[in-house]
C-alpha cells in the first residue's frame, strides 16, 4: 500500500533539526542516562491498547533505569482525575489527552510543547520521524493552535465491521457503499426473524455524543458550529443528518439508546445484528472466537459515505508532558512518550493489540494480511474531520448538553427541530459565558 503523506507543517512546529552525525551517536541509553532512577507517573485506561503498552514496559526500564508509575482508571474517571491532580500541582508527569481535552490542557498549560524536547539533542531521538504520523491523527489528537503537545497513542477510527454471511444470505456480495444504501436497501433485507441490520450505540454518556449524534451530522454536511461559532444544527445539512439517524432507527434493536460499546459490539458477535460502526480497537475482541461466533463471518470496511463524503469518527488519545513534572521529570516522560509511540515499537505494539498512528508499519510486509482491518483504517485515516467532536475547553460541558437532548430525540420526545433548537441555545450560552463572543477567546476548535 502506498498512502503516505507528509506532516510537515506540524513537524516544523515541533522544532526538529537533528543532523546525520547526532543520528549516529544517539541512543536511548545514553539519552536516558542522567534520569536513571526517575519515577514517572501516566493515567492509562483498561484497554487493549494499554495492555500492549504494558506488556512492552519492561523494556524501556530495563534500557533506561526509568521506571513509569501506571495508574489505572477507566475512561469515565480519566479526565476528572487528572484535572484535579493538574489543579492541585499534584503527582502526573504525563498527561493522557482525549480528542476533546486538548483544548482545555493546553489552554490551561497543564501540557508543555514537544518543541521543548525535540530541539533538545540530548533528548530527541533522530528517528522519531514526525512526517510518519498520520498528519490527520498528530493534528486532530497531538495539535492545538499550530502548535504540537502530545505524540499519538492508542488511537482509532470508526470502521464498519459487517457479517458477510448474514449479508450474503440476503443477496449481497459487499457492504453499503453510502448510509443512505445502508438504510434503503440492506435495512429492509437484514432487519427480520428477531435480527437487525446495524446497532448504533447510543447510550446517554460521551457514546451518545461521538459515536452516534456527530456520526451523523458531519456525513451529511452537518456540524455543531458555524464559522462564526453559532449553532449549526438547524442548518439544512444538520437536519438531514439527524432525521436519517431517526428513520435508521427502525433497523435497529429495541432499546438502542441504552446501547454502549460492549452492547454493540456483543449484538455483533453473537451475530443478532448484521453491521455496527465501531471503533478499530474492538477489532481484537470480535476476531478472538472465545468473545465472538462471528470470527469466520466478520468483514471489515471504511465507514459509509455520506452526501458530503466519508467523515468518519475519529477517537482516541495522545500523551504529553506534564508542566507541573520537574525538569528530570520531564526528560524522563519525554523518552517514554517518544519510545512507547516510535516507528521501531509500532509492529510490537500492534501485534501486541494496539492500533499506532505510524504510517510505516501499514506498509511493512504481511501487516495488511494479519490484520484485515488495516486498509480500512488507513483509508479513513485520509480525509477526516480533527473537531470532530469540538475540542476546545467547553467541551465537558457541552458534550453533557448534547447527551441530553440528543437522547431525546431518538426517543421521540422532542422532533430534530425542537431538540436542536434548544441543544443550540444552550450551547452557545456556554460559549458566549467563556468569552469566544467578546472576543476574549480565539474561535479554535
Amino acid at each position: 500500500m502506498k498512502f503516505r503523506t507528509c506532516a510537515s507543517t506540524l513537524a516544523l512546529t515541533a522544532g526538529l533539526t537533528l543532523g546525520a552525525a547526532q543520528a549516529s551517536e544517539w541512543t536511548l541509553e545514553k539519552a536516558a542516562e542522567p534520569y536513571a532512577g526517575t519515577t514517572v507517573d501516566v493515567v492509562f485506561l483498561l484497554r487493549p491498547g494499554y495492555e500492549a503498552a504494558e506488556a512492552m514496559l519492561p523494556e524501556f526500564e530495563a534500557q533506561t533505569g526509568i521506571k513509569v508509575n501506571i495508574v489505572k482508571h477507566p475512561y469515565e474517571n480519566a479526565l476528572g482525575q487528572q484535572v484535579r491532580d493538574f489543579v492541585a500541582n499534584g503527582d502526573f508527569d504525563i498527561a493522557l489527552i482525549d480528542l476533546v481535552w486538548i483544548g482545555n490542557f493546553a489552554e490551561n498549560e497543564w501540557i508543555v510543547p514537544v518543541s521543548k524536547f525535540t530541539s533538545n539533542p540530548d533528548l530527541a531521538d533522530p528517528e522519531l520521524d514526525m512526517d510518519d504520523f498520520f498528519p490527520l491523527v498528530l493534528n486532530a489528537f497531538g495539535g492545538w493552535n499550530g502548535e504540537v503537545y502530545g505524540l499519538p497513542f492508542d488511537n482509532y477510527s470508526g470502521l464498519l465491521f459487517y457479517n458477510s454471511c448474514m449479508l450474503e444470505e440476503a443477496g449481497f456480495d459487499g457492504p453499503p457503499e453510502t448510509w443512505a444504501e445502508l438504510k434503503d436497501v440492506y435495512g429492509p433485507a437484514l432487519t427480520k426473524d428477531g435480527k437487525y441490520a446495524f446497532a448504533l450505540q447510543s447510550k446517554r454518556n460521551e457514546t451518545q455524543s461521538a459515536d452516534s449524534f456527530a456520526r451523523m451530522l458531519w456525513p451529511f454536511g452537518g456540524s455543531f458550529l458555524d464559522e462564526n461559532f453559532r449553532s449549526n444544527l438547524l442548518s439544512e445539512e444538520s437536519q438531514a443528518g439527524l432525521k436519517f439517524r431517526q428513520d435508521l432507527m427502525q433497523y435497529m434493536p429495541e432499546g438502542i439508546v441504552s446501547y454502549d460499546h460492549a452492547e454493540a459490539v456483543n449484538a455483533f458477535a453473537q451475530g443478532d445484528v448484521a453491521m455496527i460502526t465501531e471503533w478499530s480497537a474492538f477489532y481484537s475482541s470480535l476476531k478472538n472466537p472465545e468473545t465472538s461466533k462471528v470470527v469466520d463471518c466478520m468483514k471489515i470496511a471504511p465507514e459509509p459515505m455520506g452526501p458530503a463524503g466519508r467523515k468518519p469518527a475519529l477517537g482516541g488519545f495522545s500523551l504529553a508532558v506534564a508542566s507541573q513534572a520537574d525538569e528530570n521529570e520531564q526528560a524522563a516522560a519525554w523518552l517514554f512518550i517518544q519510545w512507547v509511540t516510535s516507528k521501531a515499537n509500532a509492529r510490537e505494539y500492534l501485534e501486541r493489540g494496539g492500533v499506532p498512528a505510524r504510517q510505516s508499519v501499514y506498509e511493512m510486509d504481511g501487516v495488511a494480511e494479519a490484520y484485515d482491518f488495516v486498509p480500512a483504517l488507513v483509508e479513513s485515516w485520509q480525509d477526516g474531520v480533527p473537531e470532530f467532536r469540538p475540542r476546545f475547553a467547553e467541551w465537558p460541558e457541552i458534550t453533557e448538553i448534547v447527551q441530553e437532548w440528543g437522547t431525546k430525540m431518538m426517543l421521540g420526545e422532542v422532533t430534530t427541530e425542537e431538540g436542536a433548537k434548544i441543544l443550540g441555545e444552550r450551547m452557545e450560552a456556554v460559549l458566549e459565558e467563556a468569552g469566544y463572543y467578546s472576543g476574549d477567546k480565539p474561535l479554535a476548535q
